[in-house]
């Protein structure tokens, strides 16, 4: 099913997951994603990985639990250090297996890449990819978006400018990059809104597992972690399962109030654990999405 049909039935929850490193973690990945097919997520989603350089095993994940499961299944797709013509084979091979949605990205260029320079037969923006997949196939097609603005972005008006343009070729709702203070979301929906961006604008919530992970991860995306958050996380540094049980409260926190103010949906950025996430919808016990547990 098109993911923009069931957001505009209901509001969602979904699961992203990442891809291992090794051919032997497959099958661990499709065991953290059975582990949380209790909790009814409406999609899941399977990430390239940094760079793109585990998209092997993201395709056979995300076919597989295609194959295996009634999960609705999105795939990942980023345009990076690909040619147009591998892009254009790697959503032939999705639409045969099945999938009804992709999310373009652009992602970002291998670490061990040659040049930093985009080569000449690659799609240069993840609205170039976007624009191409509209034109050439059935998918359902997601977008990213920024609520405190891209990296590269020159400013957040141009931002939410090509949030905007991604919505115009093609992108029937946006998920957004993860954050910690909800304000960053809401200041997004209403420039989104006034940009003339219609579709969805789900958040994405990643909890918290270890402080250095977090500061590797914000620094990378240029998310913030405000001040209290970042205090305790500087004071529990060394104590992964006190800093996980923060990342819980923290989370819960978040997804309730962005729940309380009319989010179409919640997208939780798993890590391929099941305990964080589970505690936080178990708390939030939403209607279809509780375990009963």
């Amino acid at each position: 099913m098109k993911i923009k049909e069931i957001l505009s039935a209901q509001r969602t929850i979904s699961f992203e997951f990442f891809p291992p490193r090794e051919a032997d973690g497959v099958a661990g990945v499709i065991d953290v994603v059975q582990g949380l097919r209790r909790f009814n997520p409406d999609f899941v989603s399977v990430t390239y990985g940094a760079g793109g350089g585990t998209r092997a095993f993201t395709e056979e994940i995300t076919m597989r639990l295609q194959r295996e499961t009634d999960l609705n299944v999105m795939a990942h797709l980023t345009c990076v250090a690909q040619s147009r013509g591998e892009v254009h084979g790697v959503l032939e091979r999705l639409a045969d297996a099945g999938i009804e949605n992709v999310i373009a990205l652009r992602g970002d260029r291998p670490q061990n890449s040659a040049s930093l320079e985009l080569g000449d037969d690659e799609f240069p923006h993840a609205t170039d990819l976007i624009d191409h997949i509209r034109h050439h196939f059935d998918f359902g097609i997601a977008g990213a978006c920024y609520p405190e603005g891209h990296t590269e972005s020159a400013s957040m008006d141009s931002d939410v400018g090509y949030a905007r343009l991604k919505q115009d070729l093609g992108a029937e709702f946006l998920i957004t990059q993860l954050f910690y203070d909800n304000a960053f979301y809401y200041d997004l929906r209403e420039r989104a809104a006034a940009a003339g961006i219609t579709v969805p604008v789900i958040p994405g919530i990643l909890p918290i597992l270890s402080t250095p992970q977090i500061r590797r991860f914000t620094s990378l995306c240029g998310a913030t972690i405000p001040a209290d958050l970042d205090a305790q996380l500087e004071r529990f540094a060394d104590d992964n399962r006190a800093v996980r049980e923060i990342g819980i409260e923290q989370a819960a926190r978040q997804a309730e109030d962005l729940w309380a103010n009319g989010v179409p949906g919640i997208h939780f950025y798993v890590l391929n654990r099941t305990y964080s996430v589970s505690r936080i919808l178990r708390n939030l016990n939403l209607p279809g999405h509780n375990d009963g547990a």
